[in-house]
């Protein structure tokens, strides 16, 4: 089922308690997962209920042209185009996996076809519970019910908290294959909360980096995370993460090669790709060194022209974090500061990527 919201969503919220200030100004994409991510604390959830409406505050909140607050409107959570997903599944145990489905449907702001509903439960993969309980369901199950139940009240907008927190890791392994369909099927606005980087990286399309109550970067995935000022320590999990495609197979090696930055192509392990395949990848900053020339004595066999844009501070006094562009895609390189001086870098310098290493997400 396709969802069509091309609603851009803008947020202005101001919270203020004893012990927290929450101070935040968004204007998100009308389309895609834009993830609130930031450490615990830092004002995710609470911006999310917001939002929704479920919490007080100054506000102006609007999706498209409709304003749902502000000076002078507010309009109540229930009356909202939204549909929430929370950390728990919050299913009604009652009701069997079907009877919760229906009870969104009769409520639905619009009329569900039954084609539109077996296309969000194969989509979900949540056919066969449909005649147990809540009781019996597993964590996945029950998040996965629950997102269905979300998608059948046909929302113009998506709020998900933290819908993996509650879940063990092999319980997020198997649910987030489904999150990932969901962004690739669904044109549905989604507004997800999470302090876990490999989720950002597997779902994100717009992020938010948050803090003590404040926006402290947002924008598109790529360029955001590859900002070496990104305002969030990441440590050793700081890296780039590109979306891009298979233009070459090597079958004798079993690699594949996905383009980057217009024209250039890293060769990575083939998982059974076909040429013209969509792919993300992750390519992590302490997996890309830089040379003056390209290196032919070398088990290293990514090796890209790029231009050095931008050189910061690391988590560490003898790191730094070094910005290169290949053609129009950035790349992070860590390495310490006496190579920094070594090389003479600086920004307009023209250099070699080495990827050691880069990931499917």
């Amino acid at each position: 089922m396709a969802v069509n919201s091309a609603d851009r969503i803008r947020a202005r919220v101001l919270l203020q308690r004893s012990d927290f200030t929450l101070n935040a100004d968004l204007h998100l994409p009308g389309t895609g997962f834009s993830v609130l991510f930031g450490h615990s604390g830092s004002g995710k959830t609470t911006l999310l209920r917001c939002i929704a409406g479920l919490e007080k505050a100054a506000a102006e909140i609007a999706l498209g042209d409709e304003v749902w607050q502000s000076d002078t409107v507010f309009i109540p959570v229930h009356q909202r185009p939204l549909a929430y997903v929370f950390q728990e599944a919050s299913l009604f145990d009652h009701l069997s996996a079907q009877g919760n489905l229906d009870f969104a449907v009769k409520r639905a702001r619009q009329p569900v076809s039954q084609s539109e509903k077996s296309a969000i439960i194969e989509l979900l993969g949540i056919g066969h519970t449909l005649q147990r309980y809540p009781a019996n369901l597993s964590g996945g199950e029950r998040q996965r019910v629950a997102i269905a139940r979300a998608l059948l009240s046909k929302p113009r907008l998506l709020l998900m908290d933290e819908p993996l927190a509650a879940l063990d890791e092999q319980r997020k392994q198997e649910i987030l294959p489904y999150l990932e369909s969901l962004r690739s099927e669904f044109s549905l606005p989604v507004i997800y909360v999470t302090h876990s980087v490999n989720e950002v990286a597997r779902l994100a399309d717009h992020l938010i980096a948050m803090e003590n109550g404040n926006v402290m970067a947002q924008g598109s995935l790529e360029e955001t995370l590859a900002d070496p000022d990104f305002p969030l320590q990441l440590g050793e999990e700081a890296g780039v993460v590109l979306d891009t495609y298979v233009t070459a197979l090597d079958p004798q090696w079993h690699l594949a090669q996905f383009e980057v930055g217009n024209g250039f192509g890293i060769w990575i392990r083939d998982s059974g790709h076909r040429k013209g395949d969509m792919a993300r990848l992750r390519i992590l900053a302490r997996d890309v060194s830089l040379a003056v020339s390209p290196q032919s004595e070398t088990s290293i066999q990514n090796a890209l022209p790029c231009t050095v844009e931008a050189i910061t501070s690391d988590n560490h006094d003898a790191l730094a974090l070094v910005k290169v562009r290949v053609g129009d895609a950035p790349l992070l390189s860590r390495m310490t500061r006496r190579s920094v001086a070594s090389l003479q870098l600086e920004p307009g310098k023209v250099m070699w990527a080495q990827v050691k290493s880069a990931g499917l997400v």
